[in-house]
């Protein structure tokens, strides 16, 4: 493989784009950069493996680590956090950071300027799939810190965190899987970089991905189905069943329990994904966090023609209250997710009778 390209790299292309903006200091570019250097770390984590003795659960001798959302930390976990945290603190573009395996807000420490941005994320998402070698990666969001924060220079509560989806600066997942991916929307569409092994850098590989308005395929996890609102039940039935059905076409359906890469397929072909509010706990509103995971997926898809839902709003208009606030989440290809949208204003009354799993007998009358 030749070493000459005329691709950008993922520098380069900040740059490009902060050619818009006259006036912009570079700082949000140097925290972009530093993301991205930190997403490497993790890959190269992520790719040795059990050769750098990173399978299994944090702290098994003592019966495994949890989480403030009471999941058993994978090593893994605790490293992805530790990378994230070591190479954004020191560069003074951040006045505080949120993240999945934190309790509460980290503060930049004394001997490190702070700068204008929050950043919140989750540093290996679909980690429960890590010692099964499926693909995981990280989640981020870029918030601009309130003005009051900027100014006083006070350490960063958790209500400076709570700002809807539509506030975002910059969104962006990586996807350690057959090649490490870096995907990002700094609010002017979405780009797809590769990492090149050879280079160590970040090249544009996937310019302005555009998200088909239809699909055929929805991944949603089935084992909950007794525990759907009729909406999404609704919905689903009537997948499953198929050309006879109220659709008219096949579809196929798709469950990976990794996130990001159930985004990562939508952002290339199409498709719906679903973690909706269900019946299974009535006391979460929902499977996924808010903050680090739908609202940067949220922009993401909205940046790439698609839309991303509760179910029954948009994503990114949900005001949040609380750091690791749970919600409903749907997103995709966009006519789907408004169908979905739609069943949840114009609910069914009546049984359905197309169920995901019938009761059937070999014995007939």
């Amino acid at each position: 493989m030749t070493l000459r390209s005329n691709r950008s790299t993922l520098t380069q292309f900040l740059i490009e784009e902060r050619r818009r903006f006259p006036s912009a200091s570079g700082d949000f570019n140097a925290l972009i950069l530093d993301v991205a250097l930190a997403c490497k770390g993790i890959a190269k984590a992520v790719a040795y493996g059990e050769l750098a003795g990173m399978m299994g659960n944090h702290a098994a001798d003592e019966g495994g680590s949890v989480n403030v959302q009471g999941e058993t930390q994978k090593k893994l976990d605790v490293l992805s956090n530790d990378v994230f945290m070591q190479r954004t603190e020191w560069s003074g573009n951040l006045a505080g950071m949120a993240s999945e395996e934190m309790d509460l807000p980290y503060q930049i420490p004394k001997q490190y300027p702070r700068g204008n941005y929050l950043i919140v994320f989750d540093p290996l998402d679909g980690s429960s799939n890590i010692d099964v070698n499926v693909s995981v990666g990280s989640i981020f969001s870029v918030l601009r810190a309130p003005q009051e924060v900027i100014d006083s220079g006070r350490d960063v509560v958790e209500a400076d965190f709570f700002q809807p989806g539509t506030k975002q600066m910059a969104a962006g997942y990586a996807l350690y899987g057959p090649t490490t991916m870096l995907v990002l929307t700094v609010g002017d569409g979405v780009n797809g970089f590769t990492l090149d092994p050879n280079l160590g850098e970040f090249m544009l590989t996937h310019p302005k991905l555009c998200i088909p308005e239809d699909t055929q395929e929805f991944a949603i996890n089935a084992s909950n189905a007794r525990f759907w609102q009729v909406p999404v039940k609704r919905y689903v039935d009537e997948c499953l069943a198929g050309k006879t059905g109220p659709r008219g076409k096949d579809f196929n359906m798709r469950w990976i329990a990794s996130m990001v890469a159930e985004a990562h397929r939508i952002l290339m072909r199409g498709g719906v994904f679903m973690y909706p509010r269900d019946t299974k706990d009535p006391s979460k509103p929902g499977r996924l966090r808010l903050l680090y995971e739908a609202n940067p997926v949220g922009m993401i898809m909205e940046q790439a023609g698609g839309r991303a839902s509760t179910g029954e709003m948009p994503v990114l208009e949900v005001q949040p209250t609380s750091l690791h606030q749970r919600i409903g989440f749907v997103f995709g290809s966009k006519n789907e997710v408004e169908r979905i949208e739609r069943y949840h204003r114009e609910p069914v009354e009546v049984e359905l009778h197309n169920p995901l799993f019938a009761e059937r007998s070999l014995f007939r009358d």
